[in-house]
């Protein structure tokens, strides 16, 4: 520092000068030469000037001027800080960080305060764009025959030759003529067919009782409020802008295959009507399986908007009826008491929201004994519940609904439902039948899956081609079995895959026959009778070969037919080396039988549509530009496309505040963290940016007000 030493001062107060010289310290030694420049130039008596005499001889002559020898003495420096005029310049005060936070945080206020402003004035420049004024078109093409339709067909019914909009743009105009594909319904299978769908390739019509797509993996947070209803719709007349498709809100009531025609209802008049086609997809869903138990009538199920609508209301109302003092106290537990019938995916997902609700928004709006005597009841039959899902995570469902307090009721049958209570069956450890009922305030079923009234028209006009009485049968490139022209596909939980391994043996044997490498030698020429099949043996390891051309034509079928080689010893009794054609046919009969079935979920109906829909694109490309040598067998879907090959991605389920993953190989279980991974997933699958924001703000509207208790 260069005040450590002392300094000599001329014609002013020495201490004053130090403190001044002090607080500029900070500014360097060029600003110091310049303030003392001219107090140097004042010379010695300036500094004496106003100083008493340093000594009585001095004051004695009356003069105040030292002697000519005599030497200022030296005052010390003192280091003192800046006056606080100073600190406030350079921001070095004991408050300086406290007002450089202020202004950070006027800054900020201001910068988050402009960007709200500009993104709001920005908004309603927006919505004043989305206004026009009125404008009715003038000139309108109108189709003749959409207005005067022909009559046809076995009960002589108008015939939708041409949609009222077919004339409403050029490309529907050029659509007209390409070939007619009609979808049945708009859940996850029709949907995810019409994102994949080539524009401009095919004159597309959906037909369904129903105008919008459900996101239904969400259902259960709908039925108790967390998610607004109309958040899991999408207009299926937005989707189907896509392919400049036609919506036709009816519902189909029969197929006329010989005539490719299918019989629709208008859902307002009732009136009936046809509608041609040339490739027919069904994607009608399933409805649920009453496993013969009687009184189904009374009870909730979960498969659309009105069942989800129609359980809020019943959960509220019977809030609302608790708290009258006309309700008995037994009355009461009635009406708080919620069974849920099956322990699956959307049974479990049900009784963790009403949990939730009666844990979170019941204390907070309702008296306080309904917390106390609310109770939820689950039946399922198994020993455990999601006992589709690995073991672990069935264990800490089960651990976690323990510690929520609802009631476990396992190796429990359902006999019959009354009005006011469920009957069922318990087994008990030692292997006892119990007998027991619940009275109930809602009761929901959600236990298997049946064919709806299409579905079974169907089958029943397919037999006996069709066996399965819960599902359409189609083949591994998703055609409906028995279907004449190969034109009807079916897709989602209402159909099922069927393999037939040991049915089509001779077909199978007969191509290895002609593939393999040993007969290729032989003549040509020479036409393989059936008596060659039936007198054919194969060896263990032509087996392999055999099960894995098999497997190219069945991929759903793969893992069955890896245990072929376990079952060889059973049918090669005598150890031959060798298997006969009957006893391989046998073998083949079994492996079909351990074949596990496709799960009716989102999940699988969502890639059956993306396949068919690619698949689609590739026959309208084909028909116009493949050969006929192209086509191996006369199979124009095997020449495009390989066969349909389900990918299980995982299984999910939300346990209340929790949430369980069942992924190929590992399994993930856990609290909130696992939850917001479960709502992250699902947010991702949306099929719209419009079910995203809704989904976020009604999960921000939950957080903040609590769900929604008003009943309409």
């Amino acid at each position: 520092m260069f005040f450590s030493r002392p300094v000599r001062l001329h014609g002013i107060n020495p201490t004053s000068a130090m403190r001044y010289y002090s607080s500029q310290r900070y500014q360097g030694f060029a600003k110091l030469e310049v303030l003392l420049s001219p107090l140097r130039a004042a010379g010695p008596a300036g500094f004496y000037s106003s100083r008493k005499p340093f000594s009585s001889s001095a004051a004695a002559g009356g003069g105040s001027t030292p002697p000519a020898n005599s030497e200022p003495p030296h005052v010390p420096a003192k280091i003192v800080s800046p006056p606080a005029e100073q600190q406030h310049k350079n921001g070095t005060g004991p408050y300086s960080f406290v007002k450089k936070s202020f202004r950070f945080f006027i800054l900020a206020s201001g910068v988050i305060s402009g960007s709200f402003i500009i993104a709001l004035g920005s908004f309603f420049i927006y919505d004043y764009t989305t206004y026009s004024p009125p404008e009715v078109p003038k000139n309108l093409l109108i189709p003749f025959d959409s207005l005067n339709p022909p009559i046809g067909g076995p009960e002589n019914l108008p015939i939708l030759v041409k949609n009222l909009d077919s004339y409403d743009s050029s490309s529907k105009i050029t659509d007209m003529k390409k070939k007619k594909l009609v979808i049945l319904g708009c859940g996850w299978g029709a949907v995810s067919l019409l994102r994949q769908l080539s524009k401009d390739e095919y004159d597309v019509t959906v037909i369904s009782p129903t105008n919008y797509f459900l996101f239904t993996p969400m259902l259960p947070c709908a039925a108790v409020g967390t998610l607004d209803i109309k958040t899991l719709m999408e207009s299926i007349r937005t989707l189907i802008n896509t392919v400049n498709g036609h919506y036709l809100h009816a519902k189909a009531e029969r197929v006329e295959f010989s005539e490719k025609l299918i019989k629709v209802q208008d859902m307002e008049t009732s009136k009936y009507f046809y509608v041609p086609y040339d490739k027919l997809v069904v994607a009608v869903g399933c409805t649920s399986n009453n496993h013969g138990v009687k009184g189904l009538e009374y009870t909730h199920r979960l498969k659309t908007a009105e069942d989800a609508l129609t359980i809020r209301r019943k959960l509220l109302r019977n809030f609302e009826q608790a708290c009258l003092p006309t309700t008995s106290d037994a009355e009461r537990k009635k009406l708080l008491s919620f069974v849920v019938c099956g322990a699956g995916p959307t049974g479990v997902e049900v009784a963790a929201e009403i949990f939730d609700l009666i844990n979170e928004d019941l204390p907070r709006l309702y008296p306080k004994i309904l917390r106390q005597e609310v109770s939820i009841h689950i039946i399922q039959s198994r020993s455990h519940i999601l006992n589709t899902y690995d073991k672990k995570i069935s264990e800490y469902a089960m651990d976690r609904f323990s510690n929520d307090s609802i009631d476990l009721l396992v190796n429990s049958r359902v006999n019959e439902i009354l009005p006011d209570r469920v009957v069922f069956n318990q087994k008990k450890e030692n292997g006892e039948i119990e007998q027991r009922e619940i009275p109930y305030g809602l009761c929901l079923w959600s236990t298997g899956i049946g064919l709806n009234d299409l579905t079974k028209q169907l089958s029943d006009d397919l037999k006996p081609f069709q066996r399965n009485k819960r599902a359409l049968e189609t083949d591994s490139h998703l055609r409906v079995i028995g279907a004449p022209y190969g034109d009807i596909y079916a897709i989602g939980d209402c159909s099922t895959v069927r393999t037939d391994i040991g049915d089509h043996c001779e077909d199978y044997v007969r191509q290895f026959i002609l593939n393999h490498k040993s007969i290729r030698e032989r003549d040509e020429s020479k036409l393989i009778t059936d008596a060659d099949i039936k007198n054919f043996e194969i060896t263990h390891s032509q087996l392999k070969g055999l099960c894995s051309e098999i497997a190219k034509h069945n991929p759903l079928a793969l893992e069955a037919l890896l245990l072929a080689e376990e079952l060889v010893s059973k049918y090669d009794k005598e150890n031959t080396g060798k298997l006969k054609f009957k006893d391989l046919k046998l073998l083949f009969k079994e492996v079909d039988s351990k074949v596990t079935a496709l799960p009716a979920t989102a999940q699988r109906a969502h890639q059956e549509g993306k396949y068919l829909g690619k698949k689609l694109s590739k026959l309208a490309f084909a028909d116009e530009n493949f050969l006929q040598h192209d086509i191996h067998n006369g199979d124009i879907d095997d020449a495009v496309s390989k066969p349909f090959k389900y990918k299980h991605l995982g299984s999910l389920a939300y346990l209340g505040n929790s949430a369980v993953f069942d992924l190929p190989g590992h399994s993930l279980f856990g609290g909130l963290v696992a939850m917001y991974l479960w709502r992250s997933v699902y947010f991702a699958q949306s099929v719209s940016i419009r079910i995203r924001v809704l989904m976020f703000f009604d999960w921000v509207k939950r957080g903040i007000f609590g769900r929604d208790t008003v009943t309409v």
